[in-house]
């Protein structure tokens, strides 16, 4: 597994990541415990030293499953684990208009950092995320005391390093936040469809030496081919209404339309999606949701075959889509 620096953090990490949004168990269904767990060894087996969770994936289960499974290899420092603080208001994007003391108090920081290290069973948190963002929290009377908060739990050696959670298809939202050195990562969504960070982000994150962690690489599915208009989703599962109404015909006619590219450089779109954000100078490592075993060694041989020609990239660049349909 091919390696890059996250920003200024000091750490070398995998570039690509295992993201735990589905080891939560409530909004992807149709894993268990046991696969998740086998997905975990695989990675580490694999190469992987970077894992993404969140204190609001499955209320702290991705991260106590993780904490469990890789309890060593956490111990010895042989994988990065991240985290996020959830915004106290539970909305997701981060909603600008909103007070701070709604969204990220001093006190709610500090509480998500202990209870994360709690489910993690460590005793500092390599790197704390904020999960939502918005800078228009900048010229809130209460970012003072929040940030007072964020820089102590530093200094108490509680989190080792601070990163922002951009908003979903949104970077422009974090922007003058993280003109500040003491966030040292930006996670954000990026793939073909969404080149959002390519206006401005990128050339922050190369100014100041940002890690830039790429999610949602496949676009919850559509950028893998699977998604058809019959597709049935387990019950309960969240794509069910991300996918509503015409969505799936929409993401199959896109997905056939994008497949026509492929050639003897790439064999498929799941490939295709992973060396494309892997292209990018500017990304430190890529996050796709893995729950399964199989799903971890397919990534990894993808990303093992390196970045796009710039004759794929210029013929993936017509297929670029601008939509949130998480806000719909």
């Amino acid at each position: 597994m091919k390696t890059r620096i996250l920003g200024s953090t000091g750490y070398t990490v995998s570039e690509l990541g295992l993201g735990a949004w589905g080891l939560g168990g409530d909004m992807w269904r149709g894993v268990d415990d046991g696969a998740g767990g086998e997905a975990l060894h695989a990675a580490v087996d694999q190469g992987i030293t970077f894992v993404d969770t969140a204190l609001a994936y499955g209320g702290g289960h991705s991260e106590r499953l993780i904490g469990e499974v890789l309890k060593p290899e956490i111990r010895a420092g042989r994988v990065v684990v991240a985290t996020k603080v959830p915004p106290r208001n539970q909305e997701w994007p981060g909603n600008g208009s909103k007070p701070l003391a709604d969204v990220f108090p001093a006190r709610h920081i500090a509480a998500s950092t202990e209870q994360s290290l709690k489910n993690l069973g460590v005793d500092a948190l390599p790197l704390q995320q904020l999960h939502v963002w918005h800078d228009a929290w900048l010229d809130d009377p209460e970012w003072h005391a929040s940030y007072d908060r964020i820089v102590r739990l530093k200094q108490e050696g509680k989190v080792l390093h601070w990163g922002i959670s951009i908003n979903d298809h949104a970077p422009e939202t974090a922007l003058r936040v993280l003109e500040d050195p003491i966030f040292e990562t930006a996670q954000v969504i990026y793939n073909i469809y969404d080149r959002a960070p390519e206006r401005a982000l990128f050339a922050l994150a190369k100014r100041r030496a940002l890690g830039v962690i790429v999610r949602v690489p496949f676009d919850e599915g559509a950028l893998t081919g699977q998604i058809r208009s019959d597709t049935v989703f387990p019950p309960g599962d969240w794509r069910e209404q991300y996918f509503s109404g015409d969505r799936r015909a929409e993401a199959e006619r896109r997905g056939k339309a994008l497949a026509q590219v492929l050639d003897d450089e790439v064999q498929s779109l799941p490939e295709l999606a992973l060396r494309f954000c892997l292209s990018s100078p500017q990304v430190s490592t890529v996050i796709p949701g893995m729950r399964r075993a199989p799903h971890v060694r397919q990534n990894v041989a993808a990303a093992e075959k390196g970045r796009l020609t710039a004759g794929m990239l210029a013929r993936l660049a017509p297929h670029a889509w601008e939509k949130n349909w998480y806000s719909d």
